[in-house]
């Protein structure tokens, strides 16, 4: 039986009811923390995105899903929240077999390219949710099931008036806290300064969430260094890492 006929039974089987109703917090909703932008893909990702994501993407659902039947085992579950192409996030998987992950992207480029990541690196513990990714964690993830959050290098939406779509925001970090189970982490990096210091006001203000450093955190050697990492550094912009667990 192929890998996709599994996934797919299995996938049918684990889900259940919306446990809100259909009725998310409207917040999550009505104001997203990307702009969709028409990417051409390149031919090769466009082969990949065609033959692997009915392997490897999980689609969208309006219930629960459980990472026991999506992944056949009980190994901890991190979540990468807009992994953009996806270079540092296949590293990670496969430089951890022990570990599962789930990333989640909209722009349909980046997903290719992880894809065709996954089968060059043969790579088991990795699977791609192309949808919002706070629609996602609202309605697709069981409460206290995730073991981390990654979230590197997001929009950091400079202008005030666009703040409110910043990712590393509450209520936005309430959500995130309630999907982690204890002991879980949320991890942020971003090479804009502003953004850095907003968001550590925001997470010493979410409760539920402690800092396991005073302020910033060293950078972690095990994360790999990104694309918009190189620009930034290149641009002699200052790396900042955030890293709060859950209590």
């Amino acid at each position: 039986m192929s890998r996709e006929t599994v996934f797919s039974t299995n996938a049918s089987a684990s889900v259940e009811s919306s446990d809100d109703g259909g009725n998310g917090n409207s917040f999550y909703r009505a104001v997203k923390t990307y702009v969709l932008r028409q990417g051409r893909m390149t031919s090769a990702q466009q082969r990949d995105y065609e033959e692997l994501s009915p392997v490897w993407c999980i689609p969208f659902i309006n219930g629960k899903i459980n990472f026991i039947d999506v992944f056949g085992n009980t190994n901890p579950v991190v979540v990468e929240i807009g992994f953009g192409m996806g270079a540092a996030t296949a590293q990670i998987a496969q430089n951890n077999p022990d570990v599962n992950y789930i990333g989640i992207e909209v722009h349909t480029p980046g997903v290719g390219k992880l894809l065709g990541e996954i089968r060059a690196r043969d790579l088991k513990n990795l699977y791609i949710i192309q949808h919002d990714a706070l629609e996602v964690l609202d309605t697709m993830f069981v409460d206290g099931a995730v073991n981390g959050f990654h979230v590197f290098f997001p929009d950091p939406w400079q202008k005030k008036r666009h703040f409110k779509r910043r990712m590393i925001q509450r209520p936005r970090t309430d959500l995130m806290v309630r999907k982690l189970a204890s002991g879980g982490y949320l991890y942020f990096v971003t090479d804009w300064r502003p953004y850095a210091e907003f968001g550590l006001e925001q997470l010493e203000n979410t409760p539920g969430l402690k800092n396991r450093y005073d302020g910033f955190a060293p950078h972690q050697e095990w994360r790999p260094e990104t694309k918009f990492e190189r620009k930034g550094l290149e641009q002699e912009r200052v790396i900042s890492e955030l890293l709060f667990e859950k209590i």
